[in-house]
């Protein structure tokens, strides 16, 4: 198995020299359509070869890698996304054996949790519902119990320790406990998920990212705040993405620029104008919703996992639990946005489609190498048209300037 995964390895440096390639960089008029390209080509590669599993053979990993360098970016976008789905399909079954009891009495306990709207968080405003859905009853595990178990049926799981890193903001971080291939989903991205015409009711909106290091950006511009979710918790419950931080809390004038104050007098609150959405019950011990915890790899380390986006089918209702994401404004009637330049503008409807079912934007961390008992490392490419905390070393810069041309 080793030797083929060099040979994936190979294949991941040639393909992102190939002419073909090296011509779109020269003449692409959109570097970061090209930079997602090249993403999606290398997880084509590693979720590939992982599926391929300990008996694959030489001709199979062959084919693959004829294929990276053949089909079109969308084909293997979908493959991408077969991939992901396949793996995180054995991973929810095994946690519905672990979890839900031997009984098909069809019982359920429905906890109390107050609910409230998914707007009233961001405008703080609590509606009470009747029609909250019921929690099922599962196994009264906690959440380390749950994830020794999925440790025993996956020979991995995710602790959130002291991070390695020897710089006073590294802070937690994100481990691997057990060992694992490259190709795997390690990690999903929790929390809440904004599309471009939600961006408004982002909590601290237009200055997001002051007082939110848990903030990420799909390039089709979806922006997860995983703040809210936080380490999860030791139920399955209705969870609306709640977070008791005030984002919205006024700075001293000291603190305030000009600039901040012209910001904050014109950019308001939109007003509410679509159908409330009360949470969704989800398995808040999910030993996988972890992602927001890796941390950029410092000097002298190269990244173990890497970024892939996965479109949840929402068709699919006994894995919704472990999915740790809600989507701001409800997932009924998505609102398809184009972009122009820095801009979104609203161009119709049902932007959250593959084909005809409905889909949840989110994200996974998929491992670029065998990982064996170590810390996960997340490339940040942050941009480099803004000023960058001290301890942040680009990876590749001129992946960097792509991704946020």
């Amino acid at each position: 198995m080793a030797s083929l995964f060099n040979r994936f390895q190979e294949a991941v440096k040639t393909l992102a020299k190939n002419p073909m390639f090296a011509k779109n960089r020269l003449f692409a008029r959109d570097p970061r359509h090209l930079q997602f390209e090249a993403d999606v080509n290398r997880l084509f590669l590693y979720t590939s070869y992982y599926r391929l599993g300990a008996n694959a053979e030489e001709k199979d990993a062959e084919e693959i890698i004829d294929m990276a360098s053949k089909a079109s970016v969308s084909e293997q976008q979908k493959q991408v996304q077969e991939n992901v789905h396949y793996q995180l399909t054995n991973m929810c079954q095994a946690m519905d054996s672990i979890l839900l009891p031997d009984t098909k009495s069809g019982a359920s306990e429905a906890n109390n949790y107050p609910r409230r709207s998914g707007l009233s968080f961001a405008i703080g405003t609590g509606v009470a519902s009747a029609n909250k859905p019921d929690v099922p009853s599962t196994r009264p595990l906690n959440r380390a119990e749950l994830s020794n178990k999925f440790r025993d049926r996956f020979q991995y799981t995710l602790d959130i320790r002291t991070s390695q890193i020897p710089h006073k903001d590294a802070g937690k971080g994100l481990f691997l406990s057990g060992e694992t291939n490259a190709g795997a989903v390690l990690a999903i991205y929790p929390g809440v998920v904004y599309s471009p015409a939600y961006y408004r009711y982002i909590p601290g909106y237009p200055k997001v990212d002051a007082c939110n290091n848990y903030l990420i950006t799909r390039y089709d511009g979806t922006i997860i705040d995983a703040k809210p979710w936080q380490l999860g918790g030791d139920s399955r419950e209705i969870w609306d993405g709640s977070d008791l931080l005030d984002y919205n809390a006024v700075p001293s004038k000291s603190q305030e620029s000009n600039s901040d104050r012209a910001w904050r007098m014109l950019s308001k609150p939109l007003k509410k104008s679509h159908t409330e959405n009360f949470g969704e019950v989800l398995e808040r011990r999910n030993p996988l919703a972890f992602g927001h915890f890796a941390n950029h790899p410092p000097k002298g380390s190269t990244p173990n996992v890497m970024i892939c986006p996965y479109d949840f089918p929402l068709t699919e209702k006994d894995m919704r639990v472990y999915i740790p994401n809600i989507t701001f404004g409800g997932e009924e009637e998505p609102i398809t946005m184009k972009r122009f330049g820095s801009f979104w503008f609203k161009s119709g409807r049902s932007g959250n489609q593959v084909g005809d079912s409905p889909v949840l934007k989110t994200l996974v961390l998929v491992s670029t190498r065998s990982i064996c008992d170590e810390e996960l490392f997340l490339n940040y490419r942050y941009s480099n048209s803004k000023k960058r905390p001290e301890w942040y070393i680009p990876v590749d810069e001129e992946e960097d300037k792509r991704r946020w041309s």
